[in-house]
């Protein structure tokens, strides 16, 4: 090897020290190990190309595939499209075996069409609910999520951003002369991932008794923090008009409970779960922040207080604020109503919290005291506003709190399964078909410009474009060339035996650093193993795919599988009891399948 093959290597292996340290985050180490590269003088001197290449993978179709999907995913959570499918799916299990097979089947379908970080994010909520009311142990269901939602996206080429990265190098590939014959399609991993993800799920439905540890978890008390006094109504006709209070799903709501109900001017108390809610019915509810914004957010639920829709902007475009009521508000000692609040500062008031008193008046009727803490439904730019104004004590936006567009979900989710079909038949592109999927749901305003912006994950497409950087240093340095002599070297002429070391080595490197990053540093290694060896490149690549993102070992390999790690009160020991079976199971599916479905 030459001085720039050693270079490349040692700034890898500092790299991944860094990463397994979590020194700092994958986007500012692995941008600080291809700036050294750059800085070395790799890209303009010897064997590499010339600067430019260092930026190039910033270009990589994946990578914009992977942007464009986020817009994607942002209009189904906006219009709570994936909600309104998830409810009837899981029902209300009893028992924990219950629980991991209502939940894992409907999370790994929804992975095979949509990034799994959101599908863990939009379930994790549903989980919790699930072990307040029933008492399931969380550590139980968490960890099963994040498996489910890996398992299913290794199962077609959108499932997970790792494929995603793998197929943008395999078109580079097929550009530059480097492959021939190669095709991947949106369901060609299937005849592999399918394999993998049924036998990992039952893994996990029998394993799960003796190797998941029992614990509490992370838990927030439903007495914590401010509670509201907060009156909502039922939509007539809605999904819930005509349903019992415990079918639609308002019995011992995590952080909220239903105090009461008023239909037609009478007041029902003490209400009981077998009670039939009609539409028009006036509910009223205490509960924590948290708990309201998830109220506003219940298909059939509407603020009760028809100024909601007097208000000049659209109510997509708003969001909650909390505001306190200073000494020298002048609408103090009088009813929201009286006070004309609405009119006064464009603004709504949906729920008030006062001490620890339980307000049982209609929210118009509330007489307005020093101290009292409202929820107000407004435009964004009521805080700055108010912020300094003597009306108030303090004004705060409240985080994640826009309503959904419940009316659009059909209509999100008619736009997916166009994505889906078009890129199926091969008449677009993966790109193109995200390009335009994501344009329908910024046309149609399943989400604004503003919420496909934020939907973005920018600091994982960093993480992406520079170790694509850093993947090409390792290829065109040599350094690949001698990786791959070393493997061949030791597995002779046996190419399930070079399979199995690529497997393992892109498997190491994704339970220490990141699944992106381990296919990227891996893919160059692999390809030239593969040319070496006289072998089909198509078995590798599929290996590759399921090797970085099969984490279940470690809770740093992959983000769902941190995502839950405090929620389920896990131990660093539970991710490798746990996980390293499953780890050996699935490369022990990979080496029987992917050398059978696509021959050496």
């Amino acid at each position: 090897m030459g001085w720039e093959a050693w270079v490349t290597l040692g700034t890898i292996a500092r790299v991944l020290l860094a990463l397994a340290r979590n020194w700092a985050g994958p986007d500012t180490i692995l941008l600080g190990g291809l700036t050294l590269l750059m800085t070395a003088g790799l890209f303009s001197h010897g064997k590499l190309p010339a600067p430019g290449q260092a930026v190039v993978g910033f270009g990589n179709e994946g990578l914009i595939t992977i942007a464009v999907l986020f817009v994607v995913a942002g209009g189904l959570s906006h219009t709570g499209a994936m909600s309104m499918l998830l409810q009837p799916l899981l029902g209300r299990p009893r028992t924990v075996l219950g629980a991991q097979t209502r939940m894992m089947g409907p999370v790994a379908v929804l992975s095979a069409f949509l990034n799994n970080t959101p599908i863990v994010a939009m379930f994790m909520p549903v989980i919790s609910d699930w072990c307040k009311r029933t008492g399931l142990s969380p550590s139980k269901l968490f960890l099963p999520l994040s498996y489910a939602a890996i398992l299913g996206g290794v199962c077609t080429l959108i499932g997970t951003s790792t494929n995603l990265v793998v197929f943008g190098m395999v078109r580079h590939s097929l550009a530059s002369g480097e492959l021939h014959d190669i095709h991947i399609g949106m369901f060609t991993l299937t005849a592999l991932g399918v394999p993998v993800a049924v036998a990992g799920m039952t893994y996990v439905l029998i394993a799960s008794p003796w190797l998941l540890p029992d614990r509490a978890g992370k838990r927030v008390s439903d007495e914590a923090g401010r509670r509201y006094a907060v009156e909502m109504l039922v939509e007539t006709g809605s999904a819930i008009d005509g349903k019992s209070i415990e079918e639609a799903g308002l019995r011992h709501l995590p952080g909220v409970f239903l105090a009461d109900i008023e239909r037609q001017g009478e007041r029902l108390v003490a209400v009981g779960p077998e009670q039939v809610l009609r539409g028009d019915d006036r509910l009223f509810f205490v509960g924590n922040i948290d708990s309201v914004v998830d109220l506003q957010r219940l298909r059939g639920l509407l603020p009760a207080t028809n100024q909601v829709f007097k208000l000049e902007d659209p109510r997509p475009n708003r969001c909650l604020i909390e505001a306190v009521v200073s000494d020298r508000c002048p609408l103090r000692g009088r009813t929201i109503r009286e006070g004309r609040f609405r009119t006064v500062y464009d603004a709504v008031v949906i729920a008030v919290h006062r001490g620890g008193q339980h307000l049982r008046q209609k929210i118009g009727d509330i007489v307005l005291e020093p101290g009292d803490t409202l929820l107000i439904e407004a435009h964004p730019r009521f805080v700055d506003q108010y912020r300094h104004s003597r009306d108030f004590f303090l004004v705060s936006q409240v985080a994640d709190s826009s309503p959904m567009r419940h009316d659009r979900a059909w209509l999100a989710l008619a736009i997916l399964l166009a994505m889906v079909i078009a890129v199926t038949g091969g008449w677009m592109t993966m790109l193109h078909a995200a390009l335009l999927a994501a344009g329908l749901m910024v046309l149609t305003r399943c989400c604004s410009s503003a919420e496909a912006r934020r939907a973005v994950d920018w600091r994982l497409l960093v993480v992406i474009g520079a170790a694509l950087g850093i993947g090409d240093a390792l290829k065109h340095s040599g350094a690949a060339d001698a990786i791959a002599d070393l493997m061949i070297g030791l597995a002779g002429h046996r190419p399930l035996l070079l399979l199995m070391m690529v497997y393992l080595t892109c498997n190491v490197f994704t339970e220490l650093v990141t699944n992106n990053a381990a296919a990227v540093l891996v893919y160059p290694i692999a390809l030239t193993a593969a040319e070496r060896a006289g072998v089909s490149f198509m078995p590798f690549v599929m290996a590759i795919m399921i090797a970085a993102s099969a984490s279940f070992s470690t809770p740093i390999g992959y983000q769902t599988n941190l995502m839950v790690y405090g929620a389920g009160g896990y131990r660093f020991t539970d991710y490798l009891k746990f996980g390293l079976p499953l780890n050996l199971l699935v490369m022990g599916v990979v080496m029987a399948v992917a050398p059978h479905v696509w021959p050496f």
